[in-house]
């Protein structure tokens, strides 16, 4: 059985961010201000690291790839993969025209 993937608003990623950020002094760890914090937005401890982390990495203060240049990567593989498609289909195409001309009767 697959667990169902909720989505949570910006605004609430954003508040949780916010709130660990604030409060990570109060608590022993980041971690531990994740803990406090994360059933009071209603998701889970791992959910608002990984919020947390991304916030960190897009602001510079973690080392690692930032949400623009993941989003960047995911466009660029998805545009390779339409390219290779297309040049086999025309690799295909062109094979097929050329045993075509071989077949073709001469006059």
């Amino acid at each position: 059985m697959g667990r169902q993937q909720v989505r949570y608003s910006p605004e609430v990623r954003e508040r949780g961010v916010r709130l660990v950020l604030e409060h990570q002094h109060e608590h022993g760890s980041q971690w531990a201000a994740i803990q406090s914090i994360a059933p009071k937005l209603g998701c889970t401890p791992e959910t608002l690291r990984k919020w947390v982390r991304r916030a960190e990495r897009d602001q510079g203060r973690r080392p690692g790839p930032t949400s623009d240049h993941q989003q960047r990567m995911k466009e660029l593989e998805r545009e390779n993969r339409e390219l290779r498609r297309a040049n086999e289909i025309l690799r295909k195409a062109s094979a097929y025209f050329a045993q075509a001309e071989l077949d073709r009767r001469p006059k």
